[in-house]
């Protein structure tokens, strides 16, 4: 049989019904947006957010937030979707995650960062910083971090941009999560 794409009506009956977003189990991670400039990035992070189905996003210092129209351009919705809060300064959004028992992982190249494949279920839950797009997450952030974690280059670039690395170290954790015994379906759902 040819391969053929899904309609949006088969589309939709695969996804979680909007009015079930309070009782799914959500991936144990927030981001923390570290001064992301990029209004298209954050709103890009929305969206590959609510495809993970994180817990939540922290947009701190400079980083726009809703409600903005080139936010909602590549969010579609996402912002809807997925809690969200400001805060002025990230300190104090790494501290309401400190409190909430969140481990602290920077996605940076550090002196002692590991692949973004080697975090361990029982690292969860985990808030993970993104830095600015250019100069990358805050020193005073890093020297606060449990750990960094990077994405391995091998060309010649040094970086990803943030959204794009976001989106992988996103879906590596949510598959060391669901790997790790965390008790989802393939698709992400606790079993009936």
């Amino acid at each position: 049989m040819p391969l053929r794409k899904l309609t949006h009506e088969e589309l939709s009956g695969l996804r979680l019904d909007p009015g079930r977003l309070d009782q799914a189990p959500r991936l144990p991670v927030v981001a923390l947006l570290d001064n992301v400039r990029s209004l298209y990035n954050v709103g890009s992070i929305f969206r590959t957010s609510d495809g993970a189905f994180v817990s939540g996003l922290y947009l701190c210092g400079f980083t726009p937030h809703p409600p903005r129209k080139e936010i909602e351009k590549t969010a579609l919705g996402a912002t809807h979707t997925i809690p969200w809060k400001y805060f002025r300064h990230a300190a104090d959004a790494v501290a309401e995650a400190r409190a909430a028992g969140m481990r602290i992982f920077v996605l940076e190249q550090t002196t002692g960062s590991v692949s973004y494949d080697r975090i361990s279920p029982s690292d969860f839950p985990i808030c993970l910083v993104v830095g600015n797009e250019i100069t990358g997450v805050s020193d005073e952030l890093v020297a606060e971090a449990d750990g960094a974690i990077d994405i391995p280059m091998h060309g010649t670039k040094q970086s990803l941009n943030a959204a794009v690395a976001y989106g992988i170290a996103i879906f590596e954790l949510l598959k060391i999560w669901k790997v790790g015994g965390a008790g989802l379906t393939p698709e992400g759902r606790t079993p009936s």
